[in-house]
């Protein structure tokens, strides 16, 4: 089978309050393993963000201002989610969102759901844990998973966390007949990024130099609005 891990950030809440998505993350699993693909996409929103969003994401729109349009960048990301399963944490939201954003494009491609298929791992961690916090830095502190380098909420470093999250959710399903065969030599570097079935502790999500790099300009401008951040005095 073939996943999709997807994480969106936006302007604001409500896509029906004219909201827009700013990045798109993937990250690909096939047969519950990573394949190393991955997807990430910044968006000009063409439009504010809504108060309290831009903290979130530490995303400006001057950093957004050069980026591509959603219209530019569509016919790329739906290639690379045709046919798969998407695993989203609280689906309703990003679904919401990119229906929203195609349905501006007058129609021409289509609605995602019917391109794809929907699992929600928000729903999967509920029927898990009644009646607990299951918010991503919930589940990755309950499962060990490490994310203290999550300072800013990030499309693809939330999508990579919650491809660990998700197959430390569903890791009983190796024990009945869904494990996957032995990886491709190939891959093996690309599976070291994540935890499948196995017990054991968790090795960190390796951040890209230019993720990082991102990263930092994020910080910059957030220092630059706010005078200073907190962690600065670590």
């Amino acid at each position: 089978m073939r996943q999709i891990v997807l994480d969106t950030e936006t302007t604001g809440l409500e896509w029906k309050k004219g909201n827009r998505v700013v990045e798109i993350g993937c990250v690909e699993l096939q047969e519950r393993r990573p394949t190393g693909r991955t997807f990430h996409r910044y968006i000009n929103p063409q439009r504010e963000f809504e108060a309290g969003a831009q903290e979130v994401t530490g995303l400006t729109l001057e950093f957004l201002a050069d980026k591509p349009l959603f219209e530019d960048i569509v016919e790329e990301f739906l290639e690379f989610v045709d046919g798969a399963e998407l695993v989203i944490h609280n689906a309703a939201f990003d679904m919401g969102f990119l229906e929203a954003e195609l349905a501006r494009l007058g129609g021409r491609y289509g609605r995602l759901a019917e391109r794809v298929s929907v699992l929600d791992s928000l729903q999967v961690a509920r029927q898990r844990y009644p009646g607990q916090r299951n918010s991503l830095d919930a589940l990755c502190k309950r499962l060990g998973v490490d994310n203290a380098h999550r300072q800013l909420h990030g499309a693809l470093l939330d999508a990579q966390l919650l491809a660990e999250v998700y197959l430390a959710l569903t890791a009983g399903q190796g024990e009945i007949g869904f494990a996957a065969p032995e990886p491709a030599p190939g891959e093996a570097a690309a599976a070291s990024r994540f935890v499948g079935a196995a017990a054991g502790p968790r090795p960190r999500v390796r951040v890209l130099d230019d993720e990082l790099a991102l990263h930092a300009a994020r910080l910059e401008a957030i220092r630059k609005r706010a005078g200073t951040l907190v962690w600065d005095a670590a």
